[in-house]
């Protein structure tokens, strides 16, 4: 009983993990909160179902085709829904943009893909349904390639260094040459390929279903708040701890009441450290 919690919840709060590193990576480009992260969660499983049951297409192209698809629509994101309001952001107009675009998403799947679940094809085919089952940890291997491949761009690249440069100052790097517009639109397509694999890894658990795109908003967003905005390692941390005890809330009280116990946690959390478990605290000029 405890290893099914523990390996239903680690790939869960996986996927709940690499849905708050796409929050981070369109947040620290921008300065936006965007919501079209659980849509492109979502749209990694529908995609890679057409592309592979429907379409036939082998599994690799398929990921390959899924990845590319969600990074253009990441792209879309930034010049429909971000770049017309980055100069009103004080009116939070961003806010509706994203929301208007992550519900035209949703609401366009549902109309050509299906509003049923639909079968999402066996990856490797590795176990039985047990917690050896792929489905339980091809989510954690792709959260920590993603999180591998992000530390080495940041780290050890000129581009990722320029991307922190503008998640740091972004009127200092503009000042300095960098060319801001499209360090953000290539941060923007990084971050729909994240969600892309997020929904690809998870498939076979969560199934090819447009209604995934709000759980993912919503959960997804729970480890960026708990980890902190902007810090990937703490969306990590929190999107794992999240995941198990969501899992072990479901298995003692079930039902709506995992949900409450869940939001209740969270809660508490962010009156104890408003500003995330490894945010920083904000500085205050005097």
């Amino acid at each position: 009983m405890l290893s099914a919690i523990l390996a239903s919840g680690l790939a869960i709060g996986a996927v709940y993990a690499l849905i708050g590193v796409t929050y981070n990576v369109m947040f620290s480009a921008s300065r936006v909160m965007s919501f079209t992260a659980g849509q492109l969660g979502m749209l990694g499983g529908v995609l890679g179902s057409a592309f592979i049951l429907r379409m036939g297409v082998p599994i690799l192209p398929g990921l390959v085709l899924t990845l590319a698809t969600c990074a253009a629509i990441g792209v879309a994101t930034e010049i429909v829904a971000v770049r017309p309001v980055l100069n009103s952001l004080e009116q939070h107009l961003y806010v509706l943009s994203t929301l208007a675009f992550a519900l035209m998403i949703q609401q366009l799947v549902a109309i050509f893909w299906s509003t049923e679940p639909q079968p999402f094809p066996r990856l490797i085919g590795i176990g039985s349904g047990g917690p050896e089952d792929e489905k339980f940890w091809l989510p954690l291997v792709a959260c920590a390639a993603v999180v591998g491949c992000l530390e080495f761009l940041y780290r050890r690249t000129l581009v990722g260094r320029a991307f922190l440069a503008i998640a740091e100052d972004n009127f200092a790097a503009r000042a300095l040459g960098l060319p801001e517009r499209d360090l953000r639109m290539a941060s923007y397509a990084i971050a729909g390929a994240i969600g892309g694999v997020a929904g690809f890894a998870s498939g076979e658990m969560l199934l090819a279903f447009f209604a995934n795109g709000g759980i993912l908003n919503f959960y997804g967003f729970v480890p960026v708040a708990l980890g902190g905005l902007g810090n990937n390692r703490g969306a990590i941390v929190g999107g794992l701890a999240l995941g198990v005890f969501q899992q072990a809330a479901n298995f003692l009280v079930g039902g709506v009441f995992a949900g409450v116990a869940v939001f209740a946690v969270f809660i508490v959390v962010l009156l104890a450290a408003p500003q995330g478990l490894f945010g920083a605290a904000p500085a205050r000029r005097v």
